[in-house]
C-alpha cells in the first residue's frame, strides 16, 4: 500500500529529502515483509510475533454448554507487535494526510502557521474520534460504565479479553509513531518541546496501566480524555474554516475542567479506596500484583501531577484567548472614535467654505473694505 507524493524533484536516493518524501513507501515495503513471512513455514513463526496479539490463554466457562473462551495477558513479545502497529500508524498518517488534510488545505490556502495546526488537528480528530469509539464499544460490552466496582474488584486484571488488549497495543503503536512523524513531517524547532511533552504523557500513562493491571482503569480514563480532546481539536478545525465559529472552545473548556475532576475521581476511587481496601495485598511480580501502598501514591500522583500540569497549560491558554480578544475590542473602539472625529472635521471644512468662502456675503463685505 505505497503512497507516494507528486513533486517535480528528484532528491538523492536515501537522502534526508528522499526518505521524507519517501517515508510511506519505506515503511509499506517493511510492513510487506512481515506479512510475506507469513507465507513461508520457516518465517511464519517468527512473523507471527509482530502481527498477531501474543500471550493467549484459554479458559472453559461452566454451563449448560461448556465453551472455550480466549483472553490474554501481556509480556516482553508485546514489543514486536507494537512495532508492527507503529508501522501501520505511519502508513495511515501518510493517507490521511495526502488524500484528505492536503486537499483541504490546497482548498483554503491556509497560512504556514495555520497549515501545520490545521494538519496536527485534521490528524488527531481521526485518531480521537476512532479510539473514543472503540474504547466505547469495549465499555459497553465488558459492562465496565454499569458495573463500577469492576474498575478494582478481581484485582489484578492479568487477563484481558482480545478486543481490550489489541486497543492498548494500537494505543502504544500509534504514540510511538507521534516520534518519528516529527521527523517525516519536518515539525517546526520551536513546536517539537511541546509535542515531545504530551508524546511522551500519553505513552507513560498508557503503558504504566498496561504493565500494572490497571487496564480497565486506563480505559474508562482514556475514552474520557479522548472525548473531551476530539472536542477541542474539531472546534478548531471548524474554527480555521470560519473564525466567527467559536462555540466549540467554551463547550470544550467547560467539558475538560469536568473531565479533568471526573479522572481525578475515579483514581482515587479505584487506586485510594478500592485497591486499598482490597483482599488481595502485597508485591507479587509472577502473578502481576502490584498493590502495596508505594505503587498506589506513585499512580495517583502521577494522575494527579499530570491533570494539574493539563489544567496549568489550560489556564494559561484561556488567559491568552482573554487578551487577545480584550485587545481587539480595545483597537475596535479606538477605531470608532477616529472614523467619526474625521466625519465631523470633513463636515466643519464644508461648513467653513460655505461660511467664510469666497462666495459667501461675508467674505464679499471682507473684499469690499
Amino acid at each position: 500500500m505505497g503512497i507516494r507524493k507528486k513533486t517535480n524533484k528528484n532528491p538523492p536516493v536515501l537522502s534526508h529529502e528522499f526518505v521524507i518524501q519517501n517515508h510511506a513507501d519505506i515503511v509499506s515495503c517493511v510492513a510487506m515483509v512481515f506479512l510475506l513471512g507469513l507465507m513461508f513455514e520457516v518465517t511464519s513463526k517468527f512473523a507471527v510475533l509482530f502481527i498477531t496479539v501474543q500471550y493467549n490463554v484459554t479458559i472453559s466457562t461452566n454451563g449448560p454448554e461448556e465453551t472455550a473462551v480466549n483472553h490474554f495477558h501481556h509480556g516482553i513479545k508485546d514489543l514486536a507487535t507494537v512495532f508492527f502497529y507503529m508501522l501501520v500508524a505511519i502508513i495511515m498518517h501518510a493517507i490521511i494526510q495526502e488524500y484528505v488534510l492536503d486537499k483541504i488545505n490546497r482548498k483554503k490556502h491556509f497560512s504556514k502557521t495555520k497549515h501545520s495546526k490545521f494538519n496536527e488537528s485534521g490528524q488527531l480528530s481521526a485518531f480521537y474520534l476512532f479510539s473514543f469509539g472503540w474504547g466505547v464499544s469495549i465499555l459497553l460490552s465488558e459492562n465496565f460504565l454499569s458495573n463500577p466496582v469492576t474498575l478494582w474488584e478481581g484485582y489484578p486484571h492479568t487477563l484481558m479479553p482480545f478486543q481490550m488488549k489489541f486497543y492498548f497495543i494500537c494505543q502504544l503503536g500509534y504514540w510511538l509513531h507521534a516520534l518519528p512523524e516529527l521527523y517525516f513531517q519536518k515539525t517546526k524547532k520551536e513546536d517539537i518541546p511541546r509535542q515531545l511533552v504530551y508524546i511522551f504523557l500519553y505513552l507513560v500513562h498508557i503503558a504504566g496501566a498496561y504493565i500494572l493491571n490497571l487496564n480497565r482503569l486506563g480505559l474508562v480514563l482514556l475514552v474520557l480524555h479522548y472525548f473531551v480532546e476530539l472536542l477541542f481539536h474539531v472546534s478548531r478545525l471548524v474554527y480555521f474554516s470560519n473564525e466567527n465559529r467559536q462555540t466549540g472552545f467554551t463547550i470544550w473548556a467547560v467539558l475538560f475542567v469536568l473531565g479533568r475532576l471526573l479522572t481525578l475521581s475515579l483514581s482515587v476511587l479505584t487506586v485510594g479506596f478500592g485497591l486499598a481496601t482490597a483482599e488481595n495485598q502485597g508485591f507479587d511480580l509472577a502473578a502481576g500484583n502490584f498493590n502495596v501502598l508505594f505503587v498506589r501514591i506513585t499512580v495517583l500522583a502521577a494522575i494527579c501531577l499530570t491533570q494539574a500540569f493539563m489544567m496549568w497549560k489550560f489556564i494559561n491558554f484561556q488567559l491568552r484567548r482573554w487578551r487577545e480578544h480584550a485587545q481587539a475590542q480595545t483597537l475596535k473602539k479606538k477605531q470608532v472614535p477616529s472614523k467619526s472625529k474625521s466625519k465631523k472635521d470633513k463636515a466643519n471644512g464644508v461648513n467653513g467654505v460655505n461660511s467664510h468662502g469666497a462666495d459667501s456675503p461675508r467674505a464679499r463685505k471682507e473684499k469690499s473694505s
